[in-house]
Formats: C-alpha cells, structure tokens, sequence
C-alpha cells in the first residue's frame, strides 16, 4: 500500500505558514520554556550567593587580619586631680585642666589618668559619686578636683559636633568654653573628606540590622550594625555610591584609625582612687612594660641615653603639690616608703632648676619634650601623608584681611604725621585767589648706614638733629601736650625728644 504524501503547508499571502498546533503542544513547550527560566534565575541565584559568600570571606578575612595586627606602642600619663585645689579660682581651675589636655594631645598621649593623691584622711575636699549600677545607685565616690579635671579633659577630647549629646550643662565645665580648643585630626569639619569620624547613633528609625549615626556631616549615616541611640562610635565611611544618594559607613574599633593611618585619634581618660590603682587597672592586657616617675630626685635626664627606654606600653607618673613621695604616704595599699622604687626608671627632667616648684601642667610639657629623645616605641605609628584630607594649622581660626592686621598704633602714627609733612605752596600773585596747601605723601626712609648705628645722638645735640630727623618724630613743646609733660633740659630750637613712636 502506498503511503500518502504529507500535505502541502497552508500559504498565506505568498508566504507558508506552520501547520496548526495543538493546545497540548503548546502548553508542553510553555512549561519546558518556563522551566529552563526557572533554572537559568536558580544559577543566577547561585551564582550570586557565591559571589556574596566570597566577598564576605575576603571582608571576614581582611577584617581578621586587621583585627591580628598589633597595635602601635602606647603612651599613657598619670596626673593628680589635687592640682586643681591650687588654683585660686573657677577660671583657673578650667584653665590648668585646658592646659593638660593641650600637652596630652600635642604629644599624642593615648591615655590620660586622674589619680587622687590625697586620701581619705586627710581630704580637703567633699566626694562625690561617680559610678552608678544598672539600678542607678552610686557604687564609687572620687574627690571633685578628680573628676572635674576629668570631666574637662574628656570634654576638650570630644569633638565639637558631639558635645551637646554627651555633656550637659554643668557646673564644672561652667569655663570650658574659654579655653584653647585641642583642634586634633579627629576633630572633623564638615567639609573634610577623611576616611574615619567619629559619631554617635541618632534615633532615626533604619532597616533591622542597621542604624544611624551622626558623624558631622549634613545627613546622617547608615551604618552596618544596629545599636541603641546615644552611643559614641567610630565609624568608616564607605566610598560615595554613583546608585544610592544614603551615605553608607562601617562601625569599626576605635584603635583602628591610629592602626591603619598612623592618625592621632585622641586619648581615653581614666579614673584612679589611689596611686595603686594606677598600675592595677590598667585597660592593656600585658598591663604597663615600663613604668617612670617624674620627682626632682631622681636621676638627671641628660644622663638617660638615647632611644633607651624600649616599650610597649609606656606609663609616666607626675606629682602634685607634694610629689610622689605624699601621693605614696597616702596609699595605704603600698608599704614600699621610696616612690623610687615603684618605677623602672626614676627621672628629674629639668636639673637645676630656676624656681624652688614646678607646676604639674609645667613639668607635663617639660618631661614630654625632654623624653622625646629617650623613647623607642616596639611598634611606632604608620608614616602616611593625609595632608590634602586632613584640616591643616592654617586651616584653624577665623582668616583675617590685611586692613584687620594694621595695629591701632600704626594708624594712629599716620594720622600724627600727616599734618607734619604738609608743605606750602609758594604765594600766589594778589590777582590770583590762594592755593589750598598740598599734602605730599612722606618719603621712605633709608636704610640706616653704619656710621648712623654707631653714633650716639643722645651725647652729642648736633648728631641728635642730623642723624635722627628721618628716624624719628620731633614734636614742638608747643603741640606735645599739657605744660607738665614738656619739661626738658632743652635746646635753642626748644624742641624736645621726649616723644619717640
């Protein structure tokens, strides 16, 4: 039997058109179709969460790894908050605390520690509570020297967008505004575009895992961590996103700056009770390596060698009124009776000195400067150039115009010589009305030769009139003033030189 030909495809318009389909073949290829889209979204899928799961590796890994390297060496200072009950008045007292919080930061102290050198015994001054529990009762007691001193240096430290979250009104920042700003590198203006700022978390509500932090700038900034508002962060700023106008940033420690740009990222401020607690609690895991004590015994700088004192974390003690040896009188936990034998080294940093005392802030600055060439930190800080991203010296301050920096004094010189230096024209013919006189503008006077410095004009009248007329003002008794400023043992001229600008 003879098979029958397929039949010719249908033509439409000229053209074949394909043989009609059934709905069942045409739901099986939509299927087919749908499920090689589904597949093709899974590898995308996949290959997506790989891609995600390596970055996430490498930041992990990355962050492990800055993380493991170590910190650069630490210095750390120890001052007493008695200094401050020598100040004779509320003024003063803000001004010595200013005073060491200006040393700390221009000799990139890391730490800063207030210790009572009194005692309970004989305290002069009321305690006050400083430390409170979860339920909100006192748990510590400090002397309130103590604590304002530290209360104004943790004030200078924070930056001056923050202030206002953490440091309400108070009787013992009542000054504080009066005193020099610390204008250290984390003290950000809002224009600067450095890599790390400091904030606080704000109450703007943000995604679950996220929060908001405000870092100086116009906008807050969305950071990678949710945390409750109010709490001081450190936070880096994620590179400017050409998808998303949210400035995005990372909360990160607050050693990392210092680690990873070698920037001085301020000091933390610590409270001690005694000069025990100094060296108890010291927030560093293998605590102080080298310790030294500042006393007018102890052994002169100079005799110290350069680069000498290896350490790792370095702590320097200062005194107060009575030096260290009543701070150890005091501390009914030491039963050593020589301060000298507390530390690893015992330094007097200015031998022969002028006045009988030095001052704590004075001998801050003093031993800090005279140590700089004694110190050989383990691990020092990151050499790196941030000139064009940090705010410069120049850069502080209010700019000032040329006009502005003219002194009172030189224009009033001006208006008093201008009338001297008038000249008058000679008289004009009688047809002709008089011409007002012309006010020439004075000359420049000419370098002095030697022969002028070595003339003495006030021996000799006549080299006083040749060799000072150009140098100096010459003022008529007659216009110098009132009769009882004019007395003069006087020339023929009765000009006097008793009036020098």
């Amino acid at each position: 039997m003879k098979a029958m030909p397929a039949a010719p495809a249908a033509v439409s318009n000229g053209k074949p058109t394909e043989p009609h389909k059934s709905w069942k073949k045409v739901n099986e290829e939509r299927k087919a179709l749908k499920r090689e889209r589904k597949q093709e979204k899974l590898l995308k899928q996949m290959n997506q969460t790989k891609e995600s799961e390596a970055n996430a590796d490498a930041a992990a890994s990355a962050a492990q790894a800055r993380m493991n390297k170590p910190n650069p060496s630490t210095l750390s200072i120890a001052v007493p908050g008695s200094i401050l009950e020598n100040a004779q008045s509320a003024e003063l007292r803000a001004y010595v605390a200013g005073q060491i919080a200006r040393a700390a930061c221009i000799f990139r102290v890391n730490e800063v520690i207030v210790f009572d050198d009194v005692g309970v015994a004989t305290a002069r001054e009321t305690k006050r509570s400083y430390e409170q529990d979860a339920e909100g009762n006192a748990t510590g007691t400090v002397r309130s020297s103590s604590l304002q001193l530290a209360r104004i240096l943790q004030y200078l430290e924070c930056p001056q967008y923050l202030r206002k979250y953490f440091f309400p009104l108070h009787k013992d920042l009542k000054y504080s505004g009066l005193l020099n700003p610390l204008d250290t590198p984390h003290h950000l203006r809002q224009q600067s575009k450095f890599r790390y700022r400091e904030g606080v978390i704000s109450d703007k509500k943000a995604k679950d895992g996220q929060s908001y932090a405000n870092v100086g700038l116009l906008n807050d900034v969305l950071v990678d961590k949710a945390i409750e508002p109010g709490v001081r962060v450190t936070v880096k700023m994620d590179p400017a996103s050409d998808t998303s106008r949210k400035q995005r940033g990372t909360l990160v420690s607050p050693d990392e700056p210092r680690r990873e740009t070698g920037v001085y990222w301020g000091y933390q401020v610590r409270i001690a009770h005694s000069l025990s607690e100094i060296f108890t609690k010291s927030p560093y895991e293998s605590s102080y390596d080298v310790t030294l004590g500042t006393s007018d015994r102890g052994t002169n700088v100079h005799e110290v060698p350069n680069r000498s004192i290896q350490y790792k974390h370095l702590l320097i003690v200062f005194g107060g009124l009575q030096g260290l040896e009543e701070a150890l009188a005091n501390d009914d936990k030491l039963t050593v009776d020589d301060p000298e034998m507390l530390f690893d080294h015992y330094v007097n940093v200015l031998p022969r000195q002028g006045s009988r005392t030095i001052r704590t802030e004075e001998a801050l600055l003093i031993a800090l400067a005279s140590l700089q060439e004694k110190l050989q930190p383990e691990l020092a800080d990151v050499e790196t150039d941030l000139s064009d991203l940090l705010p410069r010296s120049e850069d502080t301050g209010i700019p000032m115009g040329r006009d502005a920096l003219i002194s009172k004094k030189q224009k009033k010189r001006k208006l008093v010589e201008a009338p001297d230096e008038t000249v008058a024209d000679e008289p004009a013919p009688k047809e002709a009305a008089p011409s007002p006189k012309k006010i020439v503008p004075a000359p420049k006077a000419a370098p002095p030769t030697p022969a002028r410095l070595s003339a003495n004009p006030f021996g000799d009248p006549s080299a006083t009139k040749t060799s000072l007329e150009d140098d100096f003002e010459v003022v008529s008794t007659t216009t110098a003033g009132p009769a009882s400023t004019r007395k003069t043992n006087a020339s023929d001229s009765g000009d006097d030189l008793s009036r020098f600008d």
